[in-house]
């Protein structure tokens, strides 16, 4: 048995803030066992927004710039966190956070330049997780299959309440992941109309009521048809997604909202009828991020889908994904698979992520040379 303490760092599309939770992860007989320590969030101030939000649109010498000063910022962060907590790490397992998506082209980009964030936080650094896995040719998301599997099995679905909504499921005898729809990416967005920087408990669209008119054009959209694997970013929500709710501008905040979240429930219950394999009301859903504390979208998730939806304690909901990152660096650093053909599409599972650091001081400390 190998234990490990691992940060993992997690910034989603959403942009509320860099999750930072310290996990132990351990490689047992039995298989590989994680658990959340201790976490925080750190929500972005409105420059790190802005840059964040508009960096796609920059030249690239800005963009290696920001590659670079954003992982001296998640260093820094991390640093912080081990002296604030008194807690040690292993290992920082980082996502790092996405500008381009686009597998179709053979594109992933996630900035945060691991070797700058293993300078200022003193701790060996896996980051990059994604771009092996397109390159193989699969999607490069959800990458949280393996940890859904792994830690969380017990579940008939994991469903995944971010920037995006995703989910992972046994399907086959395999483990399958992929993204539904658009969630609190377009939620916060309809948010900031009201000056708020996200919709609490659900309050803004309990107070509205459904256009069906805007509800049967979102459900139209041609990617909710294909199916898995697929996966989405943020230029698609601009290119297939938002301009279809400005065209509803005359509807007021409140009633878009309440459409909105009707159809990501719609969505949700879709994708379970297509891949279930059993009747949806004898199953189960675990559900985290941050649209699990929108009252009102998980009141329209246990009605739509009929299933025993649950919402697990505020830990695990704010930092499920830290978590599962935390156990893919732990993965990356045993040489083992942490991405599955079967979630994403790729030719084969791999072993994905690039180690920065003193990786001799962290083999002794695993074969216990500390």
């Amino acid at each position: 048995m190998v234990a490990m303490k691992v940060l993992g760092i997690m910034s989603g599309s959403s942009m509320d803030g860099v999750d930072l939770a310290m996990c132990d992860v351990e490689r047992t007989a039995a298989g590989w066992k994680a658990q959340i320590i201790q976490g925080i969030t750190v929500p972005y101030n409105e420059t790190w927004r802005v840059r964040l939000s508009q960096l796609r649109y920059q030249n690239a010498e800005l963009y290696a710039k920001t590659d670079v000063f954003y992982g001296r910022y998640l260093g820094e962060l991390a640093a912080a966190f081990f002296q604030q907590t008194g807690l040690k790490a292993d290992l920082v397992a980082s996502h790092g956070h996405t500008i381009f998506h686009n597998p179709k082209g053979w594109i992933t980009a996630q900035i945060g330049d691991g070797a700058t964030l293993n300078a200022f936080s003193k701790v060996p650094v896996v980051s990059n997780f994604r771009r092996a896995d397109v390159g193989l040719g699969g999607q490069g998301a959800p990458l949280v299959g393996i940890g859904d599997e792994a830690l969380f099995g017990d579940y008939d679905y994991c469903l995944n309440l971010g920037g995006f909504c995703n989910i992972s499921t046994k399907h086959g005898g395999r483990r399958i992941a992929f993204d539904i729809s658009p969630c609190n990416i377009v939620l916060n967005r309809l948010a900031r109309e009201r000056d708020l920087s996200y919709d609490e408990d659900g309050a803004l669209a309990e107070a509205g009521v459904v256009d069906y008119t805007l509800l049967n054009a979102l459900n139209e959209i041609e990617f909710y048809g294909q199916s898995h694997p697929k996966s989405l970013g943020r230029e698609w929500i601009n290119k297939n997604f938002w301009h279809i709710v400005r065209e509803f501008d005359d509807l007021s905040v409140e009633d878009r909202m309440k459409t909105l979240v009707m159809h990501i429930a719609i969505q949700v219950k879709r994708a379970i009828e297509s891949i279930a394999e059993k009747p949806l009301h004898d199953s189960s859903i675990l559900v985290t991020g941050g649209g699990a504390f929108n009252a009102c979208l998980v009141d329209h998730l246990r009605s739509e889908t009929e299933c025993n939806v649950v919402v697990p304690d505020d830990n695990l909901v704010n930092y499920k994904e830290s978590l599962i990152f935390a156990l893919l660096g732990a993965m990356r650093v045993h040489n083992e698979c942490n991405t599955l053909s079967s979630a994403t599409g790729a030719t084969m599972d791999w072993v994905a992520g690039s180690l920065d650091g003193d990786v001799g001081a962290l083999w002794n400390t695993l074969n216990g040379g500390r």
